[in-house]
């Protein structure tokens, strides 16, 4: 899957939502759409030794970026397999817990995908997903226009990946369609001041290849290289917030 270099914000984000829906220390996890591993560690420090984390994704070039990374730390609890969510997935032994992050927006038929999903989870079982949603944002008091064609490049290039930008208020009906008992969604939001480094260009600089490929921004159009300050310059002479992303998190049970 396609994704939005995370930041510590989405990071604690994920954190909580693991530890609300209950995944905890033994468990067995499914991590959907893994791609190189950041949330399969995650897990993997959770569950503990005496759990176990298996990786799933389509891209085995990520699946062998992410094996070598567990080779190098010599971890134990995690495993990573290949699978499409839009076709029969692998067989495998029933989870404690199904999860994905920024995977659910990009598939053309999520209610069939989270189906998939929960056949691998046991009755009773979790299932946790984050996503990012364009809804409501940018959010702001005054104009900040450069912070807003920023967050235009960004959402206009997965948009044109074909990705639902509005999934985070779908997410309930979705697991709803799928049969699985909701227990809990929440929004929060990715909040700027004039004092936050946010990582907005290392975001931009690691999505640019996909940027110009998809005709929103040419890279004179964007300058990398003054970007950074031209951001903080507009916060600090604002002197105002700036919401520049919302996150969902859902959690249910199968």
């Amino acid at each position: 899957m396609q994704n939005i270099p995370l930041t510590d914000s989405v990071d604690d984000m994920t954190r909580r939502l693991f530890a609300d829906a209950g995944i905890r220390s033994g468990m067995t996890v499914l991590d959907v759409g893994c791609s190189s591993g950041d949330v399969s560690f995650l897990l993997a420090q959770i569950v503990g030794q005496t759990g176990h984390v298996t990786g799933l994704d389509r891209d085995e070039i990520a699946l062998d970026l992410a094996s070598k990374r567990v080779q190098q730390l010599n971890l134990k609890n995690i495993s990573f397999i290949q699978g499409d969510l839009t076709r029969p997935l692998p067989d495998c032994s029933p989870f404690n817990a199904a999860v994905a992050r920024r995977v659910i927006m990009y598939l053309p038929n999520p209610v069939d995908a989270v189906r998939r999903i929960a056949s691998l989870v046991r009755p009773g079982g979790i299932i946790a997903f984050l996503e990012h949603d364009a809804t409501m944002v940018p959010g702001r008091r005054i104009p900040l226009p450069l912070q807003e064609k920023v967050n235009r490049w960004i959402w206009q290039t997965v948009e044109r990946e074909n990705a639902d930008i509005n999934i985070g208020f779908a997410l309930p009906k979705i697991l709803k369609d799928a049969g699985l008992t909701v227990e809990h969604i929440r929004a929060e939001a990715i909040i700027q001041t004039p004092e936050t480094r946010y990582p907005t260009v290392p975001i931009i600089r690691a999505m640019l290849p996909r940027i110009i490929e998809r005709g929103v921004a040419t890279e004179a159009e964007i300058g990398l290289d003054t970007l950074e300050q031209r951001l903080l310059d507009e916060r600090e002479k604002a002197g105002s917030l700036y919401v520049s992303d919302m996150v969902f998190t859902i959690w249910a049970r199968k």
